[in-house]
């Protein structure tokens, strides 16, 4: 997700996209003035935050916007692309299709596969101890869960837009 640092593309930028989006359905949101107005900043802050001036976005004013624009994708996309823990986990960054997440989701929670893996994890957990020999098997225990986690977070996203908006 491009949390967007040029000031000269405001266009491009992830908070001014999300707030004309949310204009459609709130028209004080279509002005900078009406949008800062409701963030409780002024409209030369917002500015700076859609141009990509400011460097590091306030947590609070992300969370306000992605609140007030009902785009959770904002919250998200800044633990993702912004702070150092996040930068390291397994999570969406956008809000796609119902169908496709849907479909994910069906073949990652397969039940073989579940199975499969809940075999492996009895396996390497028994005797309390990892082995050389069962980290590979750990290995790809745990990119199936990142597999699944980003799913999760992508249907999280979908749910929260749905049943906010």
């Amino acid at each position: 997700m491009n949390m967007g640092k040029d000031p000269a593309k405001g266009n491009d930028n992830v908070y001014f996209r999300a707030r004309k989006e949310a204009a459609t359905y709130n028209e004080r949101l279509f002005s900078r003035e009406g949008a800062a107005e409701l963030l409780g900043i002024c409209a030369s802050t917002l500015a700076d935050y859609e141009s990509g001036k400011t460097k590091v976005m306030p947590v609070d004013k992300v969370v306000l916007m992605a609140d007030l624009y009902n785009c959770p994708e904002l919250k998200y996309g800044y633990c993702k692309c912004e702070c150092p823990i996040g930068k390291q986990m397994p999570l969406a960054t956008e809000a796609k299709g119902i169908e496709g997440i849907a479909l994910r989701m069906i073949q990652k929670f397969d039940l073989d596969s579940l199975k499969e893996m809940k075999s492996s994890l009895i396996d390497i957990a028994a005797d309390g101890m990892i082995s050389n020999d069962e980290k590979p098997k750990l290995e790809a225990i745990l990119r199936k869960l990142d597999d699944m986690a980003v799913v999760i977070s992508e249907m999280k996203l979908v749910g929260e837009k749905a049943l906010k908006g």
